[in-house]
């Protein structure tokens, strides 16, 4: 997905620079070139070799190399990569990067590119809101430098709030979309993704076992094609992915009505578990226990099939509807009958048998039913069959 793109990773000096290794190992996993600059507060956290095994690449550190700058000077380094990335980005950077400074190899080729840049902030939530912040955050916007996160949680310092670098992923997506060609540009695709939580009481709801992942995933391969993504999740335990539009619900009808109130789309992608049947006489105080050992009386309704009610529209029917189905037995012979009771054009099937692990795993194996067949996929992790899937789309929706 990002096969042929070459990216000028800069590393800030922060706790969170022990992520940079992972982020470099992702993107060459998506066929990306890397290269690292490390900052000397950046070296405090991540070493040089590390970076250069990881990367396979020279590791930059120097602007006063004379042989790095024989080799390669600062001004072309800077141009020759297709976007600069900065992760951690410290407020120390951004401070320079809003000021225009350039004292050190980091700063320089900031200040020499003509590329893009995208930057994920890591600082101490206190750092994060101080005005002096806020206000290069604002400068750095109006110069047209992208942003990933910083996400929300608990800091390495003991605090919690904003300021958390986003996770690797998020950020190989945030690239992907900086610098895609843009198949898909122009396509407004909707994908669910997700359990939904059907309450008993208050406290109590039913909900399976999906993480969300697969979802996330596809809308991250979509929105780094290029399309307009509309991501609607039931309460999933992944986070969300970065540069699409987020609808938060809880339950299967919130769901159909997020979904019909995102509608037209080119394209719907039902990756969410919905639950098939909701608690009609759900109590509004919590059910205690009457010591007699008797069972609430439960009463319980169908919910409405949010596929079947999108791949049945007779106006503004998506042009391509894709369904998924969880089967435990007979993978094939199901999805295939699902696909033709919902009308759907596309079914990916896989096998969530407990002992396949796929259910909240990191991996997937699946078969994609149209009406060319069924097509068997080999397990591969979740971010691979996405981007598999989201090509496959991008290229029936030409």
């Amino acid at each position: 997905m990002l096969a042929g793109k070459r990216v000028l990773l800069i590393i800030g000096g922060g706790i969170a620079a022990f992520k940079s290794l992972d982020l470099i190992r992702r993107l060459r996993e998506r066929g990306a070139t890397v290269v690292p600059v490390l900052t000397r507060a950046g070296e405090e956290f991540v070493t040089p070799l590390s970076a250069s095994a990881l990367a396979a690449q020279k590791v930059y550190r120097d602007l006063f190399d004379l042989t790095d700058e024989a080799e390669m000077g600062h001004i072309e380094l800077s141009r020759d990569a297709d976007l600069v990335v900065v992760a951690p980005a410290t407020a120390d950077l951004m401070g320079k990067m809003a000021a225009g400074l350039a004292n050190d190899l980091a700063s320089t080729l900031l200040m020499a590119t003509d590329k893009r840049v995208l930057i994920a902030p890591a600082m101490n939530v206190r750092m994060w809101e101080h005005p002096a912040t806020q206000r290069n955050i604002d400068t750095l916007k109006g110069d047209g430098v992208l942003f990933v996160g910083p996400n929300e949680g608990n800091m390495a310092c003991g605090e919690f709030g904003p300021g958390r670098m986003a996770e690797p992923l998020e950020i190989v997506a945030a690239v992907q979309a900086a610098i895609a060609d843009g198949p898909m540009k122009g396509k407004h695709v909707l994908v669910t993704s997700g359990p939904t939580h059907e309450p008993i009481d208050p406290v109590r709801y039913i909900a399976n076992r999906s993480s969300g992942a697969q979802g996330t995933a596809i809308a991250r391969a979509l929105a780094a094609l290029g399309a307009d993504v509309t991501f609607v999740t039931g309460p999933a335990d992944v986070a969300r992915p970065e540069g699409v539009r987020v609808i938060e619900v809880q339950t299967a009808r919130e769901m159909l009505e997020a979904v019909q109130g995102a509608l037209p789309a080119d394209a719907a992608v039902f990756a969410a578990a919905v639950a098939d049947w909701r608690v009609e006489n759900a109590s509004g105080s919590k059910i205690k226990k009457d010591g007699k050992g008797s069972l609430p009386k439960l009463e319980f309704a169908e919910n409405p099939d949010i596929l079947a009610t999108v791949s049945r529209m007779k106006k503004g029917r998506p042009a391509l509807v894709v369904g998924f189905a969880a089967e435990t037995d007979d993978v094939v012979e199901n999805a295939s009958a699902k696909r033709k009771r919902k009308g759907c054009d596309w079914i990916v099937a896989n096998d969530v048998s407990p002992e396949t692990g796929i259910m909240g795993g990191d991996e997937n194996a699946v078969v994609v039913i149209s009406d060319d067949g069924a097509d068997v996929w080999p397990r591969m992790g979740k971010d691979q069959v996405a981007g598999r899937l989201a090509a496959a789309i991008a290229k029936a929706l030409g």
